[in-house]
């Protein structure tokens, strides 16, 4: 439910957009904080399964 609500702010804040440029920061905005969460994410797992790998051996 919360997603739909952001994706109708999203698409009210497109149609309000004063030019295209409003409109690529409010598209980086949305998916930037997804994007560094999943590099956080691998960065992570990465590192575990080095370090995992390393005290096997």
């Amino acid at each position: 439910m919360l997603a739909l609500q952001d994706v109708s702010e999203i698409q009210k804040k497109m149609e309000e957009a004063p030019d295209s440029s409003y409109e690529i920061g409010v598209v980086i905005g949305t998916y930037l904080p997804f994007l560094v969460l999943l590099v956080v994410a691998y960065l992570f797992y990465y590192y575990s399964k080095k370090k995992g790998t390393d005290s096997l051996n």
